[in-house]
């Protein structure tokens, strides 16, 4: 015969008291903590990352490389946690994550091949194949020389693998990479510090004797070739120079340099490769140390009688068809520079050759070669002054060959040009034009009215719209104040002004032209920015806030709100990056998530793709371990103290962190420091239990028969003790209540993403139609609560995550509601409608209306 007594006897064995055991529920409960702060900051690393997907922030390679270890070392951490957790279930994950690793290092670590060739190449030999082996400008060049047949200067290149044998010979590239590793471009006097260190070590480099034999030679056969004794230029020809990014006036350029001080030149154009703003330029635009990679192009100096500039098209307006056309007398340095303002001269493509404006400059000074190695400064002639420093036949030859060279090339060409003292033009150097691709779609007046305008002249550089206050800079060691969303005027353009343009809302100058260097640099990072105003930095105010209208070529006083809805957005080139398209590319590895159903098919580690599908799922998996301690280990015999708090519940506490006051012999309510465990007895507390009572007698002996068909063993669960797990913010509850078995888990802390209850129940000891029951009345009232719920015949899994604390501390205390609700419902549920009955009598009573 069945004995009732035994299914409230205790079980016979006394478990002895299991220090081991709290010890190693402390350390689950630290990895699991650790799981969830590491998830949180990944999770906040990959935010950062996405955000700047954006485009309206500026960061560098160094950004993205730090980023992408941080996220890996992290998601590296939660696995290890994750697996001290489960006991090692889940060391497959080791190698998802190192594979991934493993795909972002070809991502971030691309590297550019320098092939073995010749160390000096004549021109005549270099193919169009070779822009990797002498850069682009001297590839160019060639070209240009022996396809288009127009005239070139005689010259040679400096190859990249003489470059890699110099590095390589006084290991420079180690020194170098440890000193710009780490290296950020917020702090202009920082990147001076490690430019000026940089430049010292090239200095003080030793030339490989194959090396200077082979210029040496090199500038012999440029001797034999020309009969005569020659100077020469000495140009960067960087391997990334004159493609997509232009480089613009960012490496060193020697003229009229004899033969024996070539390799001396040469040692200072390499150094250039790490002056400031060619750092602050290569790292904005995404390319590691590793790619910048300097060949040298070797020219015969041209004795200018003029130079200039000129563009196939305009680059504020392609659809305009006209050549522009910039000169100067003398050599064309202070053209690009900025020094002096040039001659304009506008000539028509269609039909070809017609100068439809000029625009006549004062140029008083001029620059010239003086004796070898040295340049003068010289007045231009009286008889010259005020006239245009080139014949209009001139300007027709110079427009044929921009068409020719834009034919060749497939589109808008930047080319520098020389007139020799033997009336010859020479192509100096042609690259792609970089053209302002966005236009306004709205008509902009050409005058505000109501606005005071301070200046209304010069030469639009970059078309657009900025606001900000004027920074007058008196000195260039000021550019490391110039702050964000100011104006930067000027006197003359510089080059140097790069390391400041990701901050300039708009740039003004007194003196300069639209085929300078920083012109070209204004457009690649969408500057607003008007050239040879004359009077800006005499007229503006240091401070004064101005609106630049770089459409109209108007300056007004204070912010025109009108203006600036038309403005356009600054930073949507920095999306044609390099540096933007890798940070992309990089977080196609982090950031997607394919894991999205826990009860999915797949919510398994081998379909991990992403760190994110990893965090993902250790987050989940993580919170299941937890959630199995009251499940799958007997916790019954375990040192503990007993819970007095007025609920008709015989629990055992365990403070595995700050979730007790103290050591008490029992614990009340007012000892609980655990906020879920406080919040859920605030609940059962709040309820009046149910007294014992004659109860419907077909249900006590349907949970007779349904008792008797099972172990005898499992009976003694009627016996058990309820058992809570604490800290200052987890619960872990298996509740024990007559027949019924639930536990709440539970984690509430101030990140939202760490939060979360879960819920399991499972139902006995009635029929199963009553049972069926119980579980219908649970299900219906955690779903009304916002829980996503799962039934397997009366076993429920229930869980919510993602609310604030104080939502959390809310769900909790309407479960310890439930708690006592549910105690033995199922003996009076004798039908559906009974149910349905308890059922709205909860919600209405305890779950507000949302």
């Amino acid at each position: 015969m069945f004995n009732l007594s035994k299914i409230f006897k205790k079980p016979s064995e006394e478990v002895r008291q299991n220090e081991v055991f709290r010890d190693a529920l402390k350390n689950k409960y630290s990895s699991f903590q650790q799981v969830l702060s590491k998830n949180n900051q990944v999770l906040e690393l990959m935010a950062d990352m996405e955000e700047k997907l954006s485009g309206e922030y500026l960061f560098d390679r160094h950004y993205i490389n730090a980023n992408c270890m941080l996220i890996a070392d992290g998601v590296l951490n939660i696995i290890e946690n994750l697996n001290t957790l489960s006991k090692d279930k889940y060391t497959i994950l080791y190698k998802v994550h190192n594979d991934i690793v493993k795909e972002i290092k070809k991502i971030l670590e691309y590297k550019i091949e320098i092939p073995v060739s010749e160390l000096s190449i004549p021109f005549e030999n270099i193919t169009d194949e070779m822009a990797g082996i002498v850069g682009g400008k001297s590839a160019h060049l060639a070209e240009v020389k022996g396809h288009v047949n127009l005239p070139v200067p005689e010259g040679f290149a400096i190859s990249s693998y003489a470059f890699k044998r110099f590095m390589e010979h006084n290991t420079l590239f180690e020194k170098i990479n440890n000193v710009l590793s780490s290296l950020g471009i917020e702090k202009l006097e920082e990147l001076n510090r490690v430019s000026k260190e940089i430049y010292d070590m090239v200095q003080k480099a030793d030339i490989p004797s194959d090396l200077e034999k082979a210029v040496r030679d090199g500038y012999s056969k440029l001797y034999q070739k020309i009969n005569k004794e020659i100077t020469v230029s000495v140009r960067s020809s960087a391997i990334r120079e004159d493609g997509e990014f232009s480089f613009a006036g960012q490496y060193a350029t020697y003229l009229n340099v004899p033969g024996d001080l070539i390799l001396q030149k040469y040692k200072e154009v390499v150094a250039s490769l790490f002056n400031p703003r060619a750092i602050f330029y290569y790292k904005t635009k995404g390319f590691s140390e590793a790619e910048m990679i300097m060949a040298v192009c070797v020219l015969s100096m041209v004795d200018a009688e003029a130079g200039g500039v000129m563009y196939t098209t305009d680059p504020n307006d392609p659809s305009v068809d006209h050549i522009i056309i910039n000169a100067i007398y003398g050599l064309g340095k202070w053209l690009v520079d900025g020094t002096i303002t040039p001659d304009l001269y506008i000539v028509s493509r269609h039909p070809e050759g017609v100068i439809i404006n000029k625009r006549i400059s004062e140029q008083e000074k001029m620059l010239i070669c003086g004796k070898p190695g040295e340049l003068e400064e010289a007045e231009v002639p009286e008889e010259k002054k005020g006239k245009q420093c080139t014949s209009d036949d001139h300007i027709r030859l110079l427009a044929r060959y921009a068409l020719d060279l834009e034919n060749y090339y497939g589109g808008p060409q930047d080319i520098e040009w020389s007139i020799g003292s033997d009336n010859k033009v020479y192509i100096l150097q042609t690259r792609p034009l970089k053209t302002i691709k966005e236009s306004l779609t709205v008509c902009i007046p050409t005058r505000m009215q109501g606005y005071n305008v301070l200046i209304d002249k010069g030469v639009i550089a970059c078309r657009g719209i900025g606001y900000g206050k004027a920074f007058i800079l008196k000195d260039e060691g000021d550019l490391k104040d110039f702050p964000e969303g100011a104006v930067l005027v000027v006197k003359h353009t510089n080059p140097k002004y790069v390391t400041v343009m990701n901050k300039a809302s708009a740039i003004i100058t007194d003196v300069g032209s639209a085929t300078g260097h920083m012109a070209s640099l204004s457009r690649e990072y969408q500057v607003p920015t008007i050239l040879d105003t004359e009077v800006a930095t005499r007229v503006l105010r240091d401070g004064q806030g101005i609106t630049v209208d770089a459409i109209n070529c108007n300056i007004y006083e204070g912010k025109v709100e009108e203006l600036l809805e038309y403005a356009l957005k600054k930073k949507e080139s920095f999306k044609e990056t390099h540096l933007f398209k890798t940070l992309g590319k990089a977080l196609k590895k982090i950031v997607p998530l394919n894991l999205i159903d826990p009860e999915g098919e797949n919510f398994k580690p081998e379909y991990c793709k992403t760190f994110h599908d990893i965090t993902r799922f250790a987050h989940e998996i993580a919170m299941q371990e937890m959630f199995s301690i009251g499940k799958d280990h007997d916790i019954k015999g375990t040192k503990a103290i007993p819970l007095v708090a007025g609920v008709p519940v015989d629990a055992l506490l365990l403070d595995i962190g700050d979730g007790i006051k103290g050591l008490p012999g029992k614990a009340s309510t007012e000892d609980i420091l655990s906020m879920p465990l406080s919040a859920l007895l605030k609940g059962m507390k709040s309820m009046n239990w149910p007294e014992p009572r004659p109860v419907d007698a077909k249900g006590f002996l349907g949970m007779l028969a349904h008792s008797a068909s099972v172990p005898e063993e499992q009976l003694y669960e009627m016996g058990k003790k309820s058992f809570c797990i604490v800290s200052r913010n987890y619960m872990n509850f298996s509740i024990r209540l007559g027949y019924h078995f639930s536990m709440i888990e539970a984690y509430a802390g101030d990140n939202v993403n760490d939060n979360y209850i879960k819920f399991f129940f499972k139902g006995g000891g009635a029929a199963l139609d009553r049972r069926l029951r119980r579980v219908r009345l649970i299900t219906e009232i955690l779903k009304k609560m916002g829980f996503g719920v799962n039934v397997k015949e009366d076993v429920i899994n229930a869980g919510l995550t993602k609310y604030k604390k104080a939502t959390i501390e809310d769900k909790l205390d309407i479960l310890g509601k439930l708690s006592a609700y549910t105690k033995q419902l199922d003996m009076v549920m004798f039908n559906d409608a009974i149910t349905d009955m308890y059922i709205e009598d909860f919600i209405k009573k305890y779950i507000p209306p949302s």
